[in-house]
């Protein structure tokens, strides 16, 4: 339940052009202190998935891995996508409020 309002917030997000996609974005977004929040996706290798969440760690950026490969395409609008980040701060913490209450 908490995902699909999470994805909501995914999808305005972009909507309002706050999402990046794709590893050099994302990163540069982290160590920008641009990125409120850090989606992986749960099929991403683990090299991905640790380069991910030694930098988000490292910059104090929450990280999740909770949608495939196909959802977090979706509800971005696009292909497939393994990484996206949220850059509006108000989104990012909507989205890390209901993603983190579900992992409790």
């Amino acid at each position: 339940m908490y995902q699909d309002k999470a994805a909501s917030y995914l999808g305005l997000a972009t909507k309002a052009g706050k999402t990046v996609s794709g590893g050099d974005t994302v990163l540069q977004r982290i160590r920008d202190r641009k990125a409120y929040v850090v989606i992986v996706s749960t099929e991403a290798s683990d090299r991905t998935k640790k380069t991910f969440r030694d930098k988000c760690s490292y910059y104090h950026v929450p990280y999740t891995e909770n949608y495939t490969k196909e959802e977090l395409g979706r509800y971005l609008g696009t292909a497939e996508r393994t990484v996206a980040a949220v850059t509006d701060k108000g989104i990012g913490e909507e989205i890390i409020k209901l993603l983190f209450r579900e992992e409790i």
